[in-house]
């Protein structure tokens, strides 16, 4: 799908040296006008790699996913492309669906487009106990005090670069994606969701899901997220 709108694709890095090139080798041609990969403070080959395959590299040493993605966004800010999507970098997002991911912003149905793994088909352990609860909950939080329809809370998404200008994304860590949806819901913009595949990592281990702390500091954060948005902060 070769898009009227420039695309631009942020992906947040940390250590993923193992499964960056076939994220970026499998991103659609003509789809992204340009790709940024936000080195978290890599040990590894993240940087070279993402060079290699073609990605502008920002880097941000200060630990954290929502850190990652407004470095990236600082970078886009001088030439800002139309619309911005992001995926993860561990090959668990599926690059070949970024078409179906973007149509209903193209088709101008949306503003925010959210690939949901829980309406999607999931690989067995693709979604932990942890992140399936969180989800729910985030999910009633959402419909309770914003009025929003959430089935899941997944880094896979699109957004408008004005409408993203306007929600003032401020997170630098667990919370950057209900972050997201709440301020979204809170602006009123028109926000759907999309089934996308849910896929286990390609390699390594997740930084949250994967460990004790990293699970209950993702769920902490994202309580605390949506208090702080639903009393306007």
């Amino acid at each position: 799908m070769s898009s009227p709108m420039t695309v631009a694709v942020v992906i947040p890095a940390l250590d993923e040296e193992s499964a960056l090139h076939a994220v970026l080798a499998a991103i659609p041609a003509g789809v992204a006008h340009e790709t940024v990969v936000a080195d978290n403070g890599s040990t590894d080959r993240t940087a070279e790699v993402a060079r290699a395959g073609g990605a502008a590299v920002v880097r941000e040493p200060r630990r954290g996913y929502g850190a990652a993605c407004l470095a990236a966004l600082a970078h886009l800010r001088s030439r800002p492309p139309d619309i911005v999507a992001f995926l993860d970098a561990d090959g668990s997002d599926d690059p070949a669906e970024l078409s179906a991911l973007l149509a209903p912003i193209l088709e101008d149905r949306a503003d925010l487009v959210v690939g949901s793994r829980v309406l999607g088909e999931r690989e067995p352990g693709a979604l932990t106990p942890v992140q399936t609860f969180g989800n729910r909950l985030a999910s009633v939080l959402l419909r309770t005090l914003f009025g929003m329809r959430a089935t899941d809370l997944g880094p896979y998404r699109a957004i408008r670069w004005a409408a993203l200008e306007r929600l003032r994304m401020r997170d630098r860590d667990y919370g950057w994606t209900v972050e997201m949806q709440a301020r979204a819901a809170r602006a009123r913009l028109r926000t759907v969701e999309v089934p996308v595949r849910a896929r286990s990592r390609q390699a390594g281990r997740s930084k949250v899901a994967g460990t004790l702390r990293g699970a209950l500091g993702a769920g902490w954060k994202i309580l605390f997220t949506i208090a702080r948005v639903r009393l306007g902060g």
